[in-house]
């Protein structure tokens, strides 16, 4: 851990998925700074395949970008909830799906510049279908895309989503983790 000093620490804002503060530190190299961050629980996303390859992605309305966009499933991690509970909610919420096998694929941090998100990605396999039940705002379209159309989707800028672009091209890159995910047998 790096050796910092906090100067001061104030919550400007308070919200169901994150809070912002104003930090006043001194950090390793000895400078102090001021800065305002984003204090946020986490999230999951998961790539659900079928037996036949297919990857699950979903189109959405997101209001800061205002427009549709393909992505994966995901969702913020609730208070008291795992990253892998939520990736499981996530996932029959929002596609009804449930799965019976679950891999860790990796942990990452969008945006370290300002916000403390941990990403938590994982790969859903042995599906079951089921009704959805997204949130009351949420209109949800689901589609299976092969594998080639999921990547190629991102070549041609019609898959903008980090986190989604980030799973497809890890796992295209590195292929598929051998072990399970914590907590998964």
């Amino acid at each position: 851990m790096a050796n910092y000093t906090v100067r001061s620490a104030k919550t400007l804002l308070r919200t169901q998925v994150f809070d912002v503060t104003r930090e006043r530190v001194v950090i390793p190299a000895g400078v102090e700074v001021e800065k305002h961050l984003v204090r946020h629980r986490g999230a999951a996303v998961m790539m659900a395949r079928n037996a036949r390859g297919q990857v699950l992605l979903i189109r959405q309305f997101r209001l800061p970008l205002r427009r549709l966009t393909w992505e994966l499933p995901a969702g913020v991690v609730a208070k008291g909830e795992t990253p892998l509970r939520a990736a499981k909610r996530e996932l029959r919420e929002e596609t009804g799906y449930r799965a019976r096998s679950w891999k860790k694929l990796f942990e990452c941090f969008p945006s370290p510049g300002f916000c403390d998100e941990k990403v938590s990605a994982y790969l859903a396999r042995q599906l079951t279908p089921g009704e959805a039940a997204p949130e009351p705002y949420e209109k949800i379209e689901t589609r299976w895309f092969t594998w080639k159309e999921a990547v190629g989707m991102i070549r041609s800028g019609r898959i903008r989503d980090a986190k989604t672009m980030l799973a497809l091209l890890h796992v295209e890159r590195f292929g598929i983790p051998q072990s399970t995910a914590p907590g998964v047998g």
